[in-house]
Formats: C-alpha cells, sequence, structure tokens
C-alpha cells in the first residue's frame, strides 16, 4: 500500500460543529438588516414599513432555493446566492437598485461576520500541529469560510473553496486542485470529513482513501467498502494514520 503523505480535511462539522455557528449567523444577520434597515428608513422619513415582516427570515429561505436554481452556473457559490437572494427581496421590497445593492452587502458582510465566530473542536489545533510535520495539508470546503480569518490557516498550505470554483463537491475538481497545489496525487492522500456524498464518494472516485467522520453514528458496526475509515470524531485521527503506517 502506497504511503501517505497527504491530507485534506473537510471543515464544517469535521473540525467544528456548524449547525449552531449556521443557526447563529442566518438569524443574527436577517435581524441585523430588518432593524438596521427600519432605523434608516425611519431616518429617511420613508414608510415602506418593517421589511422582517414583508419579508421573513422563511422567505428569504425559499428564496435563496429559487434563485439557486434560476442560476445553476453558480452551483455551490453560497455567498453570491445569498447576496443576489437578499438583493432581489430588497428590490422587492421597495428600495431603488443602488440601495438595494447596498444594503444586501451590508448583510452579507454581517452575515459572514457571524459565520466566523465558530470554535473548533478543542483538540483540532494539537491534533493538526502535530499532523503538519509529517503530512502536506490542504481543507476543501463547500462552505464560505474564509480560513484567512482564522487561527487555523497557519496549518494549512492550501484552502480551496469549492464553491469559487463553481465546482461544489462531490464533484472531482476541488479534491484535484488541492492535490496539485500539494504536489501529491489520490494514492497518497487520505481526505478527511463527514459527508458521505459529498467527501467518502468522490475522494473514493478518485482513488483517494477517506476517513469518514461518522457523527451520527449512521454506519455503526457495518461493513464499508474498501479505503474508507470510519470515525466517530476527527480525534481519532492519528490512530488511524499510525494504523495505515503500519500497513505501508
Amino acid at each position: 500500500m502506497t504511503r501517505l503523505d497527504t491530507l485534506t480535511f473537510d471543515l464544517d462539522d469535521t473540525l467544528w460543529d456548524n449547525g449552531p455557528v449556521m443557526e447563529h449567523a442566518e438569524q443574527g444577520h436577517y435581524h441585523w438588516l430588518d432593524s438596521a434597515l427600519s432605523t434608516w428608513l425611519e431616518a429617511r422619513l420613508e414608510r415602506l414599513g418593517r421589511y422582517g415582516e414583508r419579508f421573513p427570515l422563511p422567505a428569504y429561505v425559499q428564496h435563496r432555493g429559487e434563485v439557486a436554481r434560476r442560476f445553476p452556473l453558480r452551483r455551490g457559490d453560497f455567498t453570491w446566492i445569498r447576496n443576489r437572494s437578499l438583493y432581489e427581496l430588497l428590490e422587492a421590497y421597495g428600495l431603488p437598485p443602488r440601495e438595494a445593492e447596498m444594503w444586501a452587502t451590508a448583510a452579507m458582510e454581517r452575515f459572514l461576520e457571524l459565520r466566523h465566530r465558530l470554535a473548533p473542536y478543542p483538540e483540532v489545533d494539537a491534533l493538526l500541529e502535530g499532523l503538519a510535520g509529517e503530512y502536506r495539508l490542504a481543507t476543501i470546503t463547500n462552505g464560505n469560510v474564509d480560513l484567512n480569518r482564522l487561527p487555523l490557516v497557519r496549518h494549512f498550505p492550501v484552502s480551496i473553496i469549492a464553491g469559487e470554483l463553481l465546482a461544489p463537491k462531490p464533484d472531482a475538481r476541488p479534491f484535484l486542485a488541492a492535490l496539485a497545489r500539494l504536489d501529491s496525487a489520490p494514492s497518497r492522500a487520505l481526505h478527511v470529513g463527514d459527508s458521505w456524498k459529498e467527501d467518502v464518494l468522490p475522494a473514493r472516485r478518485l482513488g483517494m482513501r477517506v476517513a469518514w467522520i461518522d457523527r451520527h453514528d449512521q454506519a455503526a458496526g457495518e461493513a464499508l467498502p474498501e479505503g474508507v475509515h470510519r470515525l466517530t470524531h476527527v480525534r481519532e485521527l492519528p490512530a488511524l494514520l499510525a494504523r495505515l503506517r503500519g500497513q505501508a
């Protein structure tokens, strides 16, 4: 078996628990938009009513899905889809195009600020510190987390945001881009991720080995395909790598 020299990592729900982060960011930026926009309109003596009453959060979520379907070439570019959705709703609310664009941009800045208020699992920093001395490390995410805004960036010379390639996982291109930038090959790489569809399947199709973070015990006790190793938490990764080194 070829010896591993490269590790690629998913981010959300692999290196941190993403559910609370997204819930806080989703509600927080939309509440901010409704409140700040109301104050701004009142100061201008404009009477459009409350934005959040006309377009509550579920309407925004639904509209994002509609925008994604209308612009299939933007698939996976969640920042653009969110921004476009906000712009269209703000225009429908009654703002002129320039002001709708201004407020959509401001709301997205607020969303991204909240999106990056996250805490990696306690073990992650030391774990990556240890791995970086032996492996080439990269991240591959479908999310819109900019690793440069997080302290973890120091561990990763390569970070791939798949949406910016307009090729979200399970597309093979983000994996190939990461391996190319690390001057590696699928046979020498292991991918670490929590999604069977977006992490396990595409990585295995390329010939990478996979550490599947089965956070919810979906496959406890079940046989897995060759090259797929089940973990329940990323903290178990060093033990897996030690076993694989013994098999090389």
